[in-house]
């Protein structure tokens, strides 16, 4: 299991006990004939939970930050991030091409609700970047080694293709091109540390396991 979905309810105890004790401290000066909190030098205490058959315990709020998990972006975030960007643009190169050439409005279907899921979600990880400084160069990687994606030739077949020929070859290569996304989501997963991109790879696994489920289907 990811540590992060070990530690993530403990910052969210974390969070909630601490929005409690400011509220507590806010309704009204405390009685007399009662004893200080534990850890209450600089503020309220906070309720920390003790680990698996222990018992919880007041921390003050300077404790409280330091048990905080670590979320701070690694490598493997900025990889994730970067190559699914391009990614997805594939896949909105592969469906700007169905309206014109799909034989099947089911396809032409699919086809729309991965544009209109995916190109928000680009702007979604660009915004990303952005709030964490930008891109970082990237050695040994590149479009051509992601899984999943399709190579020019099979663009340039797909392009030329039409009706039922172009329904057949599309399906076969936005399956392909869904399962590589979910491998890497799932790489992000075990091997990043930020909360906004396992959110971000959590979406690309559920939304896009589902698409694969409806176009094995079509």
């Amino acid at each position: 299991m990811n540590r992060r979905h070990i530690r993530r309810p403990l910052a969210a105890v974390l969070t909630a006990t601490a929005v409690l004790a400011l509220a507590a401290c806010e309704s009204g000066p405390e009685d007399a004939n009662s004893s200080p909190k534990a850890g209450s030098s600089t503020g309220p205490a906070i309720v920390a939970p003790g680990r698996p058959g222990e018992p919880a315990k007041r921390v003050s709020p300077e404790e409280a930050a330091r048990l905080m998990p670590d979320e701070k972006p690694n490598g493997a975030d900025f990889r994730y991030v970067q190559m699914m960007i391009e990614h997805h643009r594939q896949a909105l190169t592969m469906t700007a091409l169905a309206p014109q050439r799909a034989g099947s409005p089911q396809v032409r279907n699919v086809a729309a609700r991965i544009a209109a899921a995916q190109g928000p979600e680009i702007g979604a990880m660009q915004g990303w970047l952005k709030n964490n400084g930008g891109p970082r160069p990237m050695s040994g990687h590149d479009h051509h080694t992601m899984p999943g994606m399709a190579t020019e030739a099979q663009l340039a077949a797909l392009k030329a293709a039409r009706g039922k020929a172009f329904d057949e070859l599309f399906l076969k290569l936005m399956i392909t091109h869904h399962q590589g996304a979910v491998t890497m989501a799932a790489e992000a997963l075990s091997q990043g540390n930020n909360v906004l991109v396992e959110e971000m790879a959590n979406d690309v696994i559920a939304q896009q396991t589902a698409e694969i489920d409806r176009m094995r289907s079509l």
